[in-house]
């Protein structure tokens, strides 16, 4: 476990137990404030560097297969190719094996840059997109169509949604092990 977590785990614990003010003073005289305030903004800006990286491929054809911004996307490799130019993350290859790999969420707590999947084709994750917010969600949807933006309250999407997985920063070592063994 990573010492973040760790140290956040602790602070949680003794701050369900201390009024709101001491635990502001306690993380005062640990020097954590200041500390947690810069990783609050770091996940904010990796966010959003993935969220940026992805629309900056809107109009890119769908391709079956495909993984390059020159040749076309699918769904999974236009996934695979955002997390690893914004996050330095390799997702596996599949949507299927995307699901496996990352953190199950609710649909309630999606945040932008957490993975929607889909029912597309009568099997479960066959389709993945990036939340981008607002209901919204960006994907390489298929043969003819390109990179867009939908929303998932449309009848087609609501009624094939699948799931939400939350790629976190420990999902990094099972991902990039789970890519590398295909």
């Amino acid at each position: 476990m990573s010492r973040w977590l760790i140290v956040l785990l602790l602070v949680s614990a003794n701050a369900y137990a201390s009024p709101p003010d001491e635990v502001e003073r306690m993380l005062a005289e640990r020097g954590l404030i200041g500390q947690l305030q810069e990783l609050r903004h770091d996940v904010a800006d990796r966010t959003s560097d993935l969220i940026s990286t992805a629309m900056g491929f809107i109009g890119v054809p769908y391709r079956r297969g495909g993984n390059s911004a020159e040749t076309g996307f699918d769904c999974s490799g236009f996934v695979r190719v955002i997390f690893d130019q914004a996050k330095g993350m390799v997702l596996p290859r599949k949507a299927s094996e995307q699901a496996a790999a990352t953190e199950v969420i609710d649909k309630k707590d999606l945040q932008p840059g957490d993975l929607v999947f889909f029912n597309t084709m009568r099997r479960a994750f066959s389709h993945v997109g990036i939340y981008v917010g607002d209901g919204k969600f960006i994907h390489a949807p298929r043969s003819g169509a390109q990179v867009r933006v939908e929303d998932m309250g449309v009848a087609y999407w609501a009624r094939r949604f699948n799931g939400a997985r939350r790629v976190a920063a420990n999902d990094r070592e099972t991902a990039n092990l789970a890519a590398s063994a295909r």
